[in-house]
This record gives structure tokens, C-alpha cells and sequence, in this order.
């Protein structure tokens, strides 16, 4: 940033061009970083920061002419302590909204100011504005350059380091997910209170400078017309880039010079090129940059993380300082939830001991999340008590009982996309450090914390993939890195939802044995649907089922207690055996000679650069079914997305029927005949069942009658938001949604995960029929879950086709499962000798 400002002061004095143009880039630079601050630290768009800017440029000219300043430096020093205490003050009222309204908000308090400073003649001189404001100390416009160059470069140094110290960290992660930072324990409305005081005080030095550039003060400044200027500025160059507003500010300035110059309507040519930059990069002039670079990261922090160390200390829970009383860790009393008609909790009681693995389970929908959302917070009880460690928590915000010892993950993947993992878990650590503030040190400075990160990290097996950005993991791996969160905050309680959803084997059997160890010390009240690791790992079980408590006990109690059988267990341990293929075909089909449905040749692709594929093979014939088996992160999503479209190719090309869609757009290869079941279910939250199913209807499609012949549960929840389903009913509306389009070839990636049993079953029979309608591609991270409905089967590593035969092969070679899919040791991405 001083390279350029100082090489343009020097092109402006070579070339004639007036000194006050750089000067105002310059200040409009301070200007727009402190907008960007707020857009790209922190998620929230201030559509009236000229608020901030033109208040304090009159605070500087009225409080200067009555005494109390006195030259440049008094007089931006007025500036910014007024901005300061004006951002304080509306912050604290306007911040109790978010999102668009904030951005309302702050727009009107600008409108606000504008008609007062343009109708408050004898103290703002209306429409005339404040003249002759005085700069003794820097008379020359030359002197006030730089001026203004060192006290722009100097704050905006300042805000780098910020951004860099854990404040500046903890607003990222604000940006991110705000539910989960609170879930840590931090109290967000006054992070971004904080934030927004800052930015104020910031942008309000803009606006001092400003007051002393044009000796003067006035109200356009506040006015509608340019109160979006800043936001502009820094869309312009690139919100999530700190150069961004750098560029933004030069554009924005020299084109407004170059264009007014020659048309009072320079609008009509400024807008057309705004539009273009949005349509060529919607990261702005530096995203540009950094495509080109082939380095297409944000850059609102330096790149990196610190040094992985040449050892990495084994992880060891914290002991916790026990009660020696005996009292219960925890203790909920005659608890009651409802959602309109909808129960979740009925009169539920229960007590968890200070240490030990106390499991919650239950069918979809019996009330376990809403129960964990209930204790930390997230909902508010309609009746009961809940008490923690001796203390009533039912009154208590979520990040109040998050700082008593109370720690969570989430059944639905709660983490912080645009942070790196290794950053992921050291907001945490730092949580755990009570460091709820730190605005000078740079966060990476402490290495306990960054020894506590490596070893947290290493004991998920994410230590090689520390520096990748969340958002690059495979859905596995997010799933251990928030294993790692939860873990970082040496909580008394731990509540795990679901921390084995979606792991292959070998990770599960490191987390089940990561948490019994967590047991030993700590109480840990863990929600799971495999049931047979609960029964093997739990010391103590509760029963959910329709928000009633119907058992709770020892594992071998519970799982002998004819109600659970009943209502959870069901028919979980059986198989669903699908028609063979060739029963499944029609007469007219069956004996002629087939070409593929699906052919994948040589596909590579990947994220941010990385290869997840490599030279990937696959075929599909039509009616067949297909199973696509691999640990996590070996790219069995990432095919599917190759497949539909939704990730670009770096090589290769798949054919669906006869026609490449290696280049096509999702919606037309949909159109063609290939559905999607997404992972993680993804309806539309704020619709109905029926609506989720209309939105997605085409000609040729099942009809609402043929959904509910398939899946019986649905008829009763047509007019049910998508949002209050459980994870079972999801499932059947995302599969029912891929059957009202005409499919040919249905994609299901990870359909049984995080399903209790019976309702597995229930899926698994739907699964079944299915194979009568289309051919299926089943991604699973349990083989023996898709192996007896699959045809052939696909075994993954690292990209790469390892296997791929008859699925009864693979599934009477247990030997050849726990090379591919176990433990034991790495596979060879070779295709198997044993490949038909």
C-alpha cells in the first residue's frame, strides 16, 4: 500500500496532476478499510457508514472553532474520539439486529444526519456547509500530503496488526458461524460491538482528514447519494482482500475525475464498468490478481500457519478439578418443550455423574437435538430446570454456560468454512484460555496454544491437513475437525451430537477411543445412532421416543427393555436384498448387447488448486446399481459433483447416454436424466414437504401419490416445514425430491447416514424399490450397508480407482474390505487384480 500511494504521489508531481487527487485516494483508501473492515472481518454491511464519516468531519470543524482544537492534530483527534463514542452508541441500540437490517439501520442514521446538518443553518451553515477550517500546522498542500500518507498508512498498519491479534481472529470467526462462536463460550454482540466502535473510530479519521483536505465541511457527504461510496470502494477492489479498498479508492476517484470532467451524468458510464467488474470477478480488482497468480485465496491475512512442530505432544484431556461432594454434574428436572403442536420434551428428567460416557438415543425425531439445544441455550424451556454443577443455567445465555464448563458439537457440521483447520481449533484453544479479547499480539505468537492446536489436531488425524482451508476438507474430515473444537474448550460436560456421522471406519475407531478416554475425566452425554458402539462404549444409556424418556439405565438393561426394542431398535441388524440385474431389466432389454448409461474416462478434478480426483474410471449400465465405497476424503463427493456439474473438470470426460456433459451446466445434465440426493439432505428449510417436492416436479416424474405409496410417513407431513423434520424425514424428502424429475441415473451420497436404525430400514426398503425406476450410484461409508443392494462395486483411494468388481466379491473378500477400507495399512491405488 505505500509503494503505491507513494509511486502515485510521485506520478502526480511528475505529471502535473494536482497533489489533493492522491491526497483524497489516500484518505478514501482509510475510508473504504474501514467499511472493509467491518464487510470483510466481520460479515455486517454498513450501508451508512458517511454516518461516521460526516459526523466527525463536523465534530472536527465546530469543537476546533470554539477552543477546544487548535490545529491538525487536535483537531482528528477530535474526530475520532467523537466517531468513537457516536459508533459506541448507535452500535449498542443497532447491532441488536443483523443482516439487512443492520445495513437499514445504518443507512438511516446517515439520512438522520444529513437533515439535520443541512437544515441546522446556525450551527452546521445548511446547505453552505462550515468553511475556512483551519490547517496551521500544514499550510502547503504538499506537507498535508504527507501528512495525511503516514497518519492513512499508520492506522491502516495498526488495523493489519489487529486483524492479526485474536480479536482480530474471533471476527472472522463471527463472520463464519456465529452460533458456533457463542457455543465457545464468547459473547458475540460485543465482539461486534467492539468491532463496530473500531471501525467507527477509524472511518471517522477519514472524515477529519477529509475536513482538513477541503478546509471545510458539508452535508452532501451524508446524504444517500454517497453514503454507499465506501461500500463501493471496497466491492470494487475486493471486500475480502485488505488491498481491496486500495484499489476500489483509485478507481473510484480517477474514473469519477476523468468521467465528470467532460459530463454532469458520469453515472451513466461509471455504472456500466461497475457492473462489468462484478460480472468478471466478484472479488474485485485483487481477486483478479490473484486468479491470475493462481493463488485464488482471500488475502485479508498474511498466509500461513505457525511451524508444525518436529513433535507433536500426544493429546491428554485436562483433568478436571472435581467436586468431591458427589452431586451430579448436571441435573434437568421435569423438562418441557413444544413447538406449536409438537413435542420434543415431555417432563423429561435425568442427572449425568462428573465423569463417565452417558449415551442419549432414540429414533429420528424423538427430541435428542432439540434437547442438547435446550441445555445450551439455543431454545429456551417452556417449563422444568436445568441445573449445572449445582448452579440454575435455565435463565443463562448459550455463551454463558459455554464459560461454566458446557461444550458442544453439532449433528448438522458446524465450523468455520474460511478459516484454515489449524485456525479452526485455536479460536477454540483460545476460548479455552479465557482470552476473550487481544488486540496486539499476534495470535500465533502463543506457542502453548499452538502446541495445544498441533496435539488436538493430531489426535483427529488432522495434523497434515492443518493449513487447508476448511471449506477444501471432505465432509469427514469437517467432521473430526469439529471433534477438535468441542475438545479444545476442557469443558466439565461435553455434548457429542452425532461425532461418528459420516466416518469411515478407521476414524471412527479412533474418535470412540478418543472419547472413552474424554470419559475417564470428564462427563460426556453423547448422542449416536450406531448403536452397537454405544452398547460397547456407554456406562450409562437414556431412551428418547416421542420427547418421553422410556429407559435409562445400563447399556445391558437398555438394550433388553421391550419399549426400545419397539420403538428404536426395529429390524436394524437386517439386510434389504435387491433383485439381481438381470431380473430387474425388461424382456426387451435383457439380452441385447448394453452400452454404459455412465461413463466416466480419466476425470481429474479438485479444489483451490488441489487434485481430489485422479484419473477417476467409472461405468454405470442401465438398472444397475453401483456402490462407491472409499474412506473419507478419498473424493467419492467430490465424483458425484464432477458428475452433476457442479465442479468444473481438469481433465477427462463423462458421457451420460451418448452425450458428453463434461462441459454442461448442472441444470441441463439434471434435465438430461441424472438426480441428486445430496449429501447432508439440503431442503429448502423455510417450505413445506409439499413445496420441496413441487419446486423440483417435472413431467415424466413421480407423482405426490406415488411418493406417499413409497414413503407412507410422508402423506402425514405434506403441509410440515422442512425446517422442524428429523433427519429420518429429511431423507425420505430429499430422495422423494430426486423422483419427481424423470431420472434415469440417481446419485444418493451418504443416504443412511445419521439414521436410526428402524428408520435405515425404512430408507433401505425405498432404496430397493428404486432400482426398478433408475440406475442408483450409492456413495456409503459403511460397505455392508449397500453391498447386498449393489450390483458392482467401486473402491476409492486418494482419487484413484482401487478396486472395482461384483459386489458380491468384495463382500465375501473380508480381507480385501480391510485393506481398501480398514485399518490395517494404505491400499494400492492400483485397480485390484481381483477387478471383473
Amino acid at each position: 500500500m505505500a509503494v503505491v500511494l507513494v509511486a502515485a504521489t510521485g506520478i502526480a508531481l511528475a505529471t502535473g496532476m494536482p497533489i489533493h487527487r492522491i491526497t483524497q485516494i489516500a484518505i478514501y483508501t482509510l475510508y473504504a478499510g474501514g467499511v472493509n473492515f467491518l464487510i470483510g472481518y466481520l460479515g455486517l454491511v454498513p450501508f451508512g457508514a458517511s454516518f461516521f464519516f460526516g459526523c466527525a468531519s463536523y465534530a472536527l470543524a465546530i469543537l476546533g472553532g470554539t477552543g477546544w482544537g487548535g490545529n491538525e492534530l487536535t483537531g482528528i483527534a477530535i474526530a475520532v474520539l467523537f466517531s468513537l463514542f457516536l459508533a459506541f452508541c448507535v452500535g449498542a441500540v443497532i447491532l441488536r439486529r443483523r443482516g439487512l437490517y443492520f445495513s437499514l439501520l445504518t443507512l438511516a442514521c446517515s439520512q438522520i444526519a444529513f437533515e439535520v446538518a443541512f437544515k441546522w443553518t446556525s450551527v452546521t451553515g445548511g446547505e453552505n456547509g462550515l468553511q475556512n477550517v483551519e490547517r496551521p500546522l500544514f499550510a502547503s498542500a504538499n506537507t498535508f500530503h504527507v501528512f495525511s500518507l503516514v497518519v492513512v498508512l499508520g492506522t491502516l498498519l495498526l488495523v493489519w496488526r489487529l486483524v492479526h491479534a485474536p480479536f482480530g481472529r474471533l471476527m472472522q470467526a463471527v463472520r463464519d458461524n456465529e452460533q458456533r462462536v457463542a457455543s465457545l463460550g464468547y459473547n458475540t454482540y460485543w465482539t461486534k460491538l467492539i468491532a463496530l466502535t473500531i471501525a467507527g473510530g477509524v472511518i471517522g479519521l477519514a472524515g477529519g482528514l477529509m475536513a482538513l483536505l477541503l478546509q471545510g465541511v458539508y452535508a452532501n457527504n451524508l446524504s444517500w447519494q454517497h453514503a454507499g461510496d465506501p461500500v463501493l470502494m471496497a466491492a470494487l477492489g475486493g471486500v475480502h482482500h485488505f488491498l481491496g479498498p486500495l484499489w476500489g479508492a483509485i478507481i473510484f476517484i480517477v474514473l469519477e475525475d476523468r468521467l465528470s470532467a467532460f459530463t454532469e451524468n458520469w453515472w451513466l458510464f461509471f455504472a456500466p464498468i461497475i457492473i462489468a467488474f462484478a460480472l468478471l470477478s466478484h472479488e474485485g480488482v485483487q481477486g483478479i490478481f490473484q486468479r491470475f497468480i493462481r493463488r485464488d485465496r482471500w488475502t485479508l491475512t498474511r498466509i500461513g500457519i505457525p511451524p508444525r512442530p518436529d513433535r507433536v505432544t500426544p493429546y491428554a484431556p485436562a483433568v478436571m478439578q472435581q467436586n468431591n461432594t458427589g452431586a451430579p454434574i448436571l441435573e434437568v428436572r421435569n423438562l418441557s418443550k413444544r413447538f406449536g403442536s409438537i413435542v420434543t420434551q415431555n417432563d423429561i428428567s435425568l442427572q449425568m455423574s462428573r465423569t463417565g460416557l452417558h449415551s442419549l438415543i432414540g429414533p429420528n425425531g424423538a427430541g435428542k437435538t432439540t434437547f442438547f439445544n435446550v441445555l445450551t441455550g439455543v431454545h429456551q424451556a417452556d417449563g422444568g430446570s436445568i441445573l449445572f454443577d449445582g448452579q440454575s443455567i435455565g435463565h443463562l445465555s448459550p455463551y454463558k454456560r459455554a464459560r461454566l464448563g458446557m461444550s458442544r458439537s453439532f449433528q448438522i457440521l458446524s465450523v468455520f468454512p474460511n478459516l484454515t483447520a489449524f485456525e479452526n481449533v485455536r479460536i477454540a484453544v483460545q476460548a479455552a484460555n479465557r482470552q476473550w479479547g487481544g488486540f496486539w499480539r499476534d495470535a500465533y505468537a502463543n506457542d502453548a496454544a499452538n502446541e495445544r492446536v498441533w496435539s488436538l489436531l493430531d489426535a483427529v488425524g488432522l495434523a497434515d491437513r492443518a493449513a487447508e482451508l476448511c471449506s477444501s476438507l471432505a465432509h469427514g474430515e469437517k467432521r473430526l475437525l469439529e471433534i477438535a473444537v468441542s475438545l479444545a474448550t476442557n469443558a466439565k460436560l461435553l455434548l457429542l451430537d452425532e461425532p461418528l456421522a459420516g466416518l469411515a471406519e478407521s476414524d471412527r475407531k479412533i474418535v470412540g477411543e478418543l472419547i472413552q478416554r474424554l470419559a475417564r475425566t470428564h462427563a460426556v452425554l453423547l448422542i449416536e445412532h450406531d448403536i452397537d458402539r454405544v452398547l460397547a462404549m456407554s456406562d450409562r444409556i437414556t431412551v428418547l421416543h416421542q420427547g418421553r424418556l422410556i429407559a435409562d439405565g445400563k447399556p445391558s438393561d437398555v438394550a433388553g427393555h421391550p419399549e426400545v426394542v419397539v420403538a428404536y431398535l426395529g429390524q436394524a441388524h437386517g439386510t434389504v436384498e435387491v433383485a439381481p440385474r438381470a431380473a430387474r431389466q425388461s424382456t426387451a432389454t435383457a439380452g441385447a448387447k448394453e452400452t454404459p448409461l455412465l461413463k466416466v474416462e480419466g476425470v481429474s478434478a479438485g479444489y483451490g488448486g488441489g487434485t481430489v480426483l485422479d484419473g477417476l474410471d467409472l461405468t454405470v449400465l442401465p438398472g444397475e446399481v453401483v456402490a462407491l465405497l472409499g474412506r473419507n476424503g478419498v473424493g467419492k463427493t467430490t465424483a458425484l459433483r464432477a458428475i452433476t456439474g457442479t465442479l468444473p473438470l481438469s481433465a477427462g470426460r463423462i458421457t451420460f447416454d451418448g452425450v458428453d456433459v463434461s462441459r454442461m451446466r448442472p441444470n441441463e445434465i439434471n434435465r438430461l436424466g441424472i438426480a441428486l440426493v445430496p449429501e447432508g439432505r439440503r431442503l429448502f428449510p423455510n417450505l413445506t414437504v409439499q413445496e420441496n417436492l413441487k419446486i423440483a416436479a417435472r413431467p415424466g416424474g413421480a407423482s405426490q401419490e406415488e411418493i406417499c405409496d413409497l414413503f407412507p410417513k410422508l402423506r402425514l407431513l405434506m403441509k410440515s416445514r422442512a425446517e422442524n423434520l428429523s433427519g429420518g424425514e429429511r431423507q425420505m424428502v430429499a430422495i422423494s425430491r430426486a423422483l419427481m424429475v424423470p431420472s434415469r441415473l440417481i446419485l444418493l451420497d451418504e443416504p443412511f447416514e445419521g439414521l436410526a436404525p428402524t428408520v435405515v430400514s425404512e430408507v433401505r426398503q425405498a432404496v430397493a424399490k428404486l432400482t426398478t425406476r433408475a440406475s442408483l450410484v450409492i456413495v456409503e461409508h459403511h460397505a455392508e450397508s449397500v453391498l447386498a443392494m449393489a450390483d458392482r462395486a467401486y473402491v476409492l483411494v486418494n482419487g484413484r480407482v482401487a478396486f472395482a468388481g461384483a459386489a458380491e466379491t468384495l463382500a465375501a473378500d473380508k480381507a480385501l474390505q480391510e485393506r481398501l477400507l480398514g485399518i490395517t495399512k494404505a491400499a494400492d491405488p492400483q485397480p485390484s487384480a481381483k477387478a471383473v
